[in-house]
């Protein structure tokens, strides 16, 4: 801030430079910037080469208002205007950090830029000064006019290149968002592919949907990489959703074969649920089997992962609810008469008979029941379903209605 001690207004105001000695520097000028600007492109590796191109005349304009600034300041004035923040110095080194930001450089680059311009316009500054009758006792402030000087134009490029990162960070991530929501709604191959580009996301092979609570996403993003995508809202079909504790979608690219198992092991300790993968463009299609299988499977208390991939059968065999049911009520009709205790025991007991190929012990291990017991509830059986338990049609009907939940007793 002007006035405050160490700024380069306080410094300036301690300096009074002689106006003989300013119009030296002034005629200098443009020499000076030539060979600051040729001093900064030979020495830094990311400038090397770009003198004759347009990164070679937006330094060497940087440099000259820069200088500019600074003969202005040593003469006594100042480039701050008390009303707005950012004098036009400051405000041309804050565009400057945002340039170089959208070009892609790092700061490590500007910095080093300021500090090799810095040490040749000081020397052909004092050179030219020293030339011009400035004293060698005025030569101390005059250095640290300078320095002060370039290193509130650091800042002020510093703030600048912060500020285009976090901008550009904020408006991908708001495209890569509205990107997911497509995939979602299935939009067509067109409109997914100009979204993919204004977000700058290269489309992978395939996506994997992967369903967890808000709070868990961040810490699961840091090791699935940047280009795994997130949708935080409207998120549509989640049973039981708990507005106090909500859901976020990752789609995660390429998590098949190898990567998969990958995904597993990164989502260890999380309440997720884990889609299939598919074609990127059919993202659609792994959201909607993660969301069935929560729906079936429910996160896992342990925090293991449900990977809807084990419970494929499941899956089909609730596809759909009313023909399940209706198969149910016909092929079991034989059991209608019997008290629910009864119906339970002997529904457990020809299930695990059909699964067990009619192997007597292993039915009864598996059931924790006497062999004899089972010959006894099959005989039962066999009296109420006849031959019937015999013909192949009957025994899949039975195999897909008989509950798999029914208890083991």
């Amino acid at each position: 801030m002007a006035g405050v001690a160490g700024s380069p207004a306080f410094r300036a105001a301690a300096l009074q430079l002689d106006h003989s000695v300013l119009r030296v520097l002034r005629e200098r000028l443009p020499a000076i910037a030539t060979t600051t600007v040729a001093a900064v492109v030979d020495e830094v590796p990311d400038y090397r080469g770009a003198l004759g191109g347009s990164a070679g005349g937006t330094i060497e304009r940087a440099v000259q208002m820069a200088i500019a600034g600074f003969l202005k300041l040593a003469g006594g004035g100042s480039d701050v205007d008390p009303s707005t923040p950012l004098g036009p110095t400051r405000e041309g080194a804050y565009a400057l950090g945002r340039g170089e930001a959208r070009g892609g450089r790092s700061m490590d680059s500007l910095l080093a830029a300021y500090r090799v311009g810095a040490r040749v316009a000081w020397r052909e500054l004092a050179q030219a000064a020293a030339e011009a009758g400035l004293p060698a006792t005025t030569m101390a402030k005059f250095a640290e006019l300078l320095f002060a000087y370039i290193d509130e134009l650091s800042a002020a490029s510093v703030a600048g290149h912060t500020d285009e990162l976090t901008t550009s960070g904020r408006v991908r991530d708001r495209y890569r968002e509205r990107l997911g929501q497509h995939l979602l709604a299935r939009a067509g191959a067109d409109v997914l592919t100009a979204a993919a580009a204004r977000s700058e996301w290269i489309p992978p092979t395939t996506l994997t949907a992967v369903l967890l609570p808000a709070a868990q996403a961040r810490r699961a993003l840091a090791s699935l990489g940047a280009d795994t995508l997130q949708v935080g809202e409207d998120l549509q079909g989640i049973p039981d959703a708990d507005p106090d504790h909500p859901l976020t979608l990752l789609l995660v690219p390429d998590a098949d074969g190898p990567g998969r198992r990958h995904l597993l092991r990164v989502l260890g300790g999380r309440h997720a649920v884990v889609g299939p993968s598919r074609p990127w463009v059919e993202a659609r299609a792994s959201y909607d089997r993660a969301v069935r299988t929560l729906a079936l499977k429910g996160p896992s208390a342990s925090g293991t992962p449900v990977d809807s991939e084990q419970h494929l059968a499941d899956l089909v065999l609730t596809a759909d609810p009313d023909a399940l049911a209706d198969l149910r009520a016909e092929v079991l009709a034989p059991l209608d008469d019997l008290s629910p205790a009864t119906r339970e025991r002997l529904a457990a007991t020809l299930l695990s008979w059909l699964l067990h190929q009619g192997r007597r012990n292993e039915v009864a291990a598996d059931l924790h029941i006497h062999a004899q017991t089972v010959r006894y509830r099959m005989g039962q059986l066999r009296e109420l379903f006849g031959d019937s338990l015999s013909d192949p049609a009957l025994v899949r009907a039975l195999v897909l209605a008989l509950p798999a939940g029914s208890p083991r007793v």
